[in-house]
């Protein structure tokens, strides 16, 4: 019988430092809470915090420097770069700074505003180690409970297969950033984060090169994070149509060349916006809308009114049971009360093969 004491111990032993990655930016209301889950982890192993302070004006720095002091009594080691310009360089830069000045083998992001539960590091540190090309997420309680409801439910209860057939979402990464661990030689593999700055989507963009490489996406299914939603938060800086146009790209390159042909589910606002971002060669892939507003139906198809092509495309709208798949869905999932998703299920597809999920 396997000791659970002893693999865990082996797992200490062999996996060296854990580094805890930790970016701030004028962080104040929020550092105590957040330096002292670093403290209260159980993880017996060796553990070091890095800290890149990323030109904060507020107090932020002063609290790393007590909580220094506390971290490194308990025998955490304390990193501290950073720089004072005038303005801040932005979250990827800060990120890729904090992992250049540490020294773990296994990396665990933290944002500032967020709060580990004390089994996190330890956790996690089993699934990477058993999955060493993979990105490591967990579940989380979103502070406020009430901030997020639908984006919450989302990153909690996706099955381990729709981490990977749902990366196409406009939700981003199947596992969210705060909850990433990984090992540094994969993230070596794979990175650095974009350094644009404000209006990059900086994970997306290193999850999206990820996936490229063949990496995996686990999660462990245990609430490990406080995500803190808040309006000052680094994610609202980014544009919704820089997302998408990323998004579409990405459904460009890894999933439209495996398919001859497919249909839009949703023959109106998102679905029409969908066909007109492709790029030529993937319109013509498009053999239909399909949908279930009978006006729509009647109407009986969608002219791409913009379009410099002669004839100008005219693309047939079905009702859903007389579509074809594949599809790709442009329909917000957990809207209509179960409407949508019975209807899906009733036509017993296999995700990933016969749809994905855009919206």
């Amino acid at each position: 019988m396997k000791c659970v004491q002893c693999s865990h111990h082996l797992i200490t032993y062999f996996s060296g430092f854990q580094s805890v990655i930790l970016p701030v930016h004028n962080a104040e209301p929020w550092l105590d809470e957040c330096l002292r889950s670093v403290l209260q982890q159980d993880f017996e192993g060796s553990m070091e915090l890095s800290v890149f302070n990323d030109a904060s004006k507020d107090k932020s720095m002063a609290i790393i420097e007590k909580w220094k002091v506390k971290l490194e009594g308990s025998g955490i080691l304390v990193v501290i770069g950073g720089h004072d310009s005038p303005s801040p360089k932005g979250v990827g830069y800060s990120k890729n700074q904090a992992i250049a000045q540490s020294s773990g083998s296994y990396l665990c992001f933290l944002d500032s505003d967020d709060v580990m539960m004390p089994q996190r590091v330890r956790l996690q540190l089993e699934a990477a180690v058993g999955h060493p090309t993979s990105i490591i997420g967990c579940q989380v309680r979103r502070e406020p409970p009430d901030s997020t409801e639908r984006y919450t439910r989302w990153i909690n209860q996706l099955a381990p297969e729709q981490l990977l057939t749902q990366v196409f979402t406009s939700n981003g990464p199947t596992v969210v950033m705060p909850t990433w661990f990984c090992s540094r030689a994969w993230f070596s593999h794979v990175g650095p984060f974009d350094e644009g700055g404000q209006g990059v989507p900086e994970d997306l963009l290193l999850f999206y090169n990820h996936l490229r490489k063949g990496g995996g996406v686990r999660r462990v299914d245990q609430s490990l994070l406080l995500y803190r939603y808040h309006p000052s938060a680094a994610t609202h800086s980014v544009l919704e149509a820089t997302i998408w146009t990323h998004r579409v790209r990405f459904l460009e390159e890894r999933a439209l060349p495996h398919w001859a042909t497919f249909t839009i589910w949703n023959a109106g606002k998102q679905g029409r916006r969908l066909y007109r971002s492709l790029t030529a060669g993937a319109r013509h892939k498009v053999v239909a809308f399909c949908d279930v507003d009978e006006n729509k139906i009647k109407k009986g198809f969608y002219c791409y009114e913009d379009s410099q092509e002669r004839p100008k495309p005219r693309v047939p709208i079905l009702h859903f049971r007389a579509a074809r798949p594949p599809f790709v869905i442009c329909v917000k999932l957990d809207l209509t009360g179960g409407a949508f998703e019975d209807n899906l299920r009733s036509l017993h597809l296999q995700e990933g093969r016969d749809f994905l999920h855009f919206s």
